[in-house]
């Protein structure tokens, strides 16, 4: 009731109601990046007050990356069955109860429990399969627009939540940093209670830029992935996304967007996301500035992803992943001999923040070619999930090496190798003949 009468409100003022429904998407979104990368700003507090080692603390956050990426296959299947709001809502009162919970733990298993298992099932439902949903359900017109910006909200969570995170650990305590992270996820949880809808047609309306003569014929052909899964009973819908992987077993442009994307997530979230503050610790530099460079490197990716969007409609993707990764891997090789200065970081910083993200949308586009319309979603839902096992390798390994050797320099040297490696295997991937198709999800 609270968004029809919200939405004719909206109508009367020009404003369609998928731009309300788009801006909670993102907010849920930066909500879960916000939670996902805090921790990178509690390593070092966490081992000082348990007196547990980066391996042990870095292994229950590759756990959360892990479960963050397996749950990607899965959360259009619970979106299309239990709706948008109601999946949303529960991810993040799951992200807010692990990250609050943890004040009061003891022991290590309880880190794996709430910071592992319980932010990474919360923030796996919220991943980008959210926004190619939101996109596709309530936007004909701007879809890659509305992906695009969803997207940056990681950039954004992070430009926001590690500068205040770190603030709040050196003056207050690791616990205190917790806080403005757990409020953000409830009060988004109530804004999408009260806001979000599951599709136009539940508050009267048709998609963005949809004409009414258009909405006969796109809606038989909107039940052609998600919903199909919605009519069938829970378990045989939860086999959908195993089948559609083994459809592509033997497809070599899956496999090289698979490993390039495990590659991407060793190199972002598991490395640089999880132990950058740390890092720079070991070279005399404070939590505040370190974790006001990460936020620089937030503001360069939400330019860069937003710009890589508007780049992978007009040239060809393979190159733009060649010299994402290429410039990616160079800037991991310069790190360790920055200097950790203000200027080294600050460098640091601009290149790697522009393509921090910036595969995502070439990434997609390719996927849409290879595998269609239809097939695309689930397929790339497992291009995702090898993201983040990227992310959790990166995640545990730098803290083992970290441990054993006291420095990442070989983690560092090791990631900046396979991003060359992603670049050059980007090229086996054939230049499509057809016209680019957009990734999408279809709506229940």
């Amino acid at each position: 009731m609270f968004a029809s009468i919200c939405s004719r409100w909206l109508a009367q003022r020009g404003i369609h109601y998928g731009w309300v429904v788009a801006a909670v998407a993102f907010l849920t979104m930066l909500s879960s990046s916000a939670a996902l990368g805090l921790p990178g700003v509690l390593l070092r507090p966490l081992g000082e007050s348990y007196g547990w080692n980066t391996e042990q603390i870095s292994s229950a956050l590759a756990m959360r990356f892990l479960l963050f990426g397996l749950m990607a296959p899965f959360s259009a299947i619970f979106m299309a069955r239990y709706g948008l709001r109601n999946v949303m809502c529960v991810a993040l009162t799951l992200v807010a109860s692990g990250l609050i919970l943890a004040t009061g733990m003891t022991a290590l298993w309880q880190l794996f429990l709430l910071w592992g298992v319980m932010l990474g099932i919360g923030s796996g439902l919220t991943a980008l399969v959210l926004a190619a949903v939101v996109a596709n359900r309530w936007f004909d017109a701007r879809r890659g627009l509305v992906i695009g910006m969803l997207t940056a909200s990681s950039a954004t969570g992070q430009l926001i939540f590690l500068p205040i995170g770190a603030w709040l650990v050196e003056h207050y305590g690791w616990r205190m940093a917790i806080a403005p992270v757990f409020a953000f996820c409830l009060a988004v949880a109530v804004l999408a209670a009260l806001f979000v809808r599951s599709q136009p047609a539940d508050i009267g309306l048709l998609p963005y830029g949809a004409k009414p003569v258009e909405k006969a014929v796109a809606e038989p052909a909107a039940a052609a992935v998600a919903p199909s899964s919605a009519a069938l009973p829970l378990g045989r819908a939860l086999l959908t996304p195993f089948t559609q992987l083994y459809s592509v077993r033997k497809s070599s442009t899956f496999w090289v967007l698979f490993g390039t994307f495990f590659i991407c997530g060793l190199s972002t979230n598991g490395l640089i996301q999880t132990h950058f503050i740390s890092l720079c610790s070991d070279f005399g530099l404070s939590a505040i500035p370190a974790a006001s460079v990460l936020a620089m490197m937030g503001a360069f990716d939400f330019v860069g992803t937003i710009l890589s969007g508007w780049l992978s409609d007009r040239y060809d993707n393979r190159k733009l992943l060649f010299w994402y990764y290429g410039l990616r891997g160079l800037s991991l090789f310069w790190l360790p001999h920055s200097e950790f200065s203000i200027y080294g970081l600050s460098l640091f910083a601009m290149f790697y923040g522009l393509d921090w993200i910036a595969t995502v949308p070439p990434t997609v586009k390719l996927a849409g070619q290879a595998f269609g319309r239809d097939r695309a979603p689930l397929i790339f839902g497992w291009i995702f999930a090898g993201h983040q096992l990227g992310a959790a390798t990166a995640a545990y390994g730098a803290g083992t090496v970290r441990t054993l050797l006291l420095t990442y320099s070989p983690a560092l040297y090791a990631a900046g190798t396979a991003c060359l490696i992603a670049a050059a295997a980007v090229f086996i991937i054939r230049r499509p003949a057809a016209k680019p198709l957009d990734l999408t999800v279809q709506r229940a």
